[in-house]
């Protein structure tokens, strides 16, 4: 099967009626802040997306990403394979009605769409894609070079002797008696 390249923008309104399948990928080296976040990844970013209207009347389109990125291990600094898959669910919402948020289930992510009404999907996949990521990426300790007996950060020197404060309260407890 041929893989197709999606489109960077939808409108997920005219989709959902349409109950359209998207099954393709987009190109990584469009996502930017991505690119700046990782040291290198995967050419295309593997994309599943469905648009429908459910039992409500929402829009709504879900889906799933995957790729694979190489980060920097935060205990050995050496470079670390982490493949990323994200399962999402979003339903548009314009900006005035923001504040009909509580008719949203919890499962939907609320999304704006602009002024034509449309969504950036690559923006959107770009953030799901960025908050998936670890903030302290590290290898499993079986597999990483630097092992728990090497974390050793300086030496921690022996604590001195000191005279106990009270001392001088117990000898008088003793010239009383």
């Amino acid at each position: 099967m041929q893989k197709v390249k999606l489109p960077h923008s939808v409108e997920p309104t005219k989709s959902a009626m349409k109950r359209s399948d998207y099954r393709g990928i987009m190109a990584s080296k469009d996502m930017e802040r991505l690119s700046e976040a990782v040291v290198k990844c995967s050419d295309d970013v593997d994309v599943e997306v469905q648009f429908e209207k459910d039992a409500q009347g929402l829009t709504v389109f879900h889906g799933h990403l995957g790729m694979q990125v190489t980060l920097i291990c935060q205990r050995c600094n050496g470079e670390l394979d982490y493949p990323v898959d994200v399962d999402f669910c979003f339903t548009p919402v314009q900006g005035e009605r923001q504040e009909n948020e509580d008719s949203i289930p919890e499962a939907y992510e609320p999304v704006e769409v602009n002024d034509h009404g449309e969504v950036s999907l690559l923006q959107i996949f770009e953030d799901e894609i960025l908050l998936s990521l670890p903030i302290a990426p590290r290898h499993a300790e079986s597999e990483c070079t630097v092992k728990r007996d090497d974390m050793t950060f300086g030496k921690i020197e022996p604590e001195q002797e000191r005279k106990n404060p009270f001392a001088v309260l117990k000898e008088l407890k003793r010239d009383q008696e």
